[in-house]
């Protein structure tokens, strides 16, 4: 009996492809960049199974060039909105995530993130290779201190409780507005109903939502202008959820003090795009995951998220188990 044809976007580690090469004819797309639409829609054709990055759109048409053998789409990310899931359900194919396994990974790099802002690191590294640093000075590079200063978490999920975790470390305040979430025993996190008081109060923020209609562009002029004077900004969640050219003449104007983000709308950034100018904004490849052991175990549950699919058994990450039961229209 022939294995099932597998496509994999992008190479993974290891330990995931050894899965997926026991038991799969597998294709893997060699190149570092993602293929082009063209490239893609031909490697679809005829594939059972596709574990896709997220720079990867897996909209309607491509899912149709896949079908009728396709079954299970697999993500190498927690979010999925590169993936039109109500196609992939009428067409019974079900799709895997990655939740919970970059959770820590996440939170740390929010957190490292937010310190490199609030002290300003990249200026002070600037400052010292550029041949500025011509002595210490009580008033060289001022930052913002963490202790009793209050946190403000936007998003309430794994992510943003494991940040909420890390600032009791740090002796700060923490405010979280997240409709869907209760507190959480054993968070020292205060829940608001309202969304200006969470702006108005707080020294940081940072944002841990999935990118939905509903947040598309959530950070705009009028959240920007209701943040505390001075406040600082941290997206680790998806580009769009901030209003970039909003954001730009925020940081430009100094009403906030910084921003550092490691998403963006679009991935990559142009080089001469507008924030790439302001000493106050720090921008990172997406790299909030890039923890050796994170993206291993990332590739591992990916390639059993497919597998499981291939299989006919329930993907122990599933997005959309209705699959099983749609109809077509």
């Amino acid at each position: 009996m022939s294995k099932p044809a597998v496509l994999v976007t992008r190479i993974i580690p290891e330990k995931g492809l050894a899965l997926l090469r026991a038991e799969t004819n597998l294709q893997v797309w060699p190149g570092d960049l993602p293929p082009s639409r063209v490239d893609l829609l031909e490697l679809v054709k005829g594939k059972s199974g596709i574990l896709c990055m997220l720079s990867d759109p897996m909209d309607k048409e491509i899912i149709t060039a896949a079908s009728p053998e396709l079954k299970v789409i697999s993500t190498y990310a927690v979010g999925y909105d590169n993936i039109d899931i109500q196609e992939a359900t009428r067409r019974h194919i079900f799709v895997g995530n990655t939740p919970g396994i970059l959770t820590n990974a996440t939170a740390d790099f929010a957190w490292a993130l937010l310190m490199a802002a609030a002290r300003r690191l990249p200026e002070g590294e600037r400052h010292v290779r550029t041949g500025a640093w011509q002595t210490w000075s009580p008033s060289t590079l001022l930052g913002t201190d963490f202790k009793d200063s209050t946190l403000g978490i936007i998003g309430f999920g794994r992510i943003g409780q494991a940040v909420a975790r890390r600032a009791s470390g740090f002796d700060m305040h923490v405010l979280f507005y997240s409709p869907s979430h209760p507190p959480v025993e054993g968070i020292y996190a205060q829940k608001v109903s309202d969304l200006d008081e969470l702006l108005g109060r707080s020294d940081f923020i940072s944002l841990h939502v999935p990118l939905t209609p509903h947040t598309k562009h959530l950070v705009n002029a009028q959240f920007l202008a209701k943040m505390k004077p001075g406040a600082i900004l941290v997206n680790t969640s998806r580009g769009a959820v901030v209003d970039q050219d909003a954001l730009y003449h925020a940081l430009k104007e100094k009403y906030i003090a910084a921003a550092a983000l490691d998403v963006t709308d679009p991935e990559p950034l142009p080089v001469d795009h507008p924030l790439l100018t302001l000493e106050n904004c720090l921008i990172t490849p997406h790299i909030a995951t890039a923890g050796r052991q994170t993206r291993e175990k990332m590739a591992v549950v990916a390639a059993q998220n497919l597998l499981a699919g291939l299989h006919g058994t329930p993907l122990p990450y599933c997005i959309n188990p209705q699959a099983n039961k749609a109809r077509d229209l």
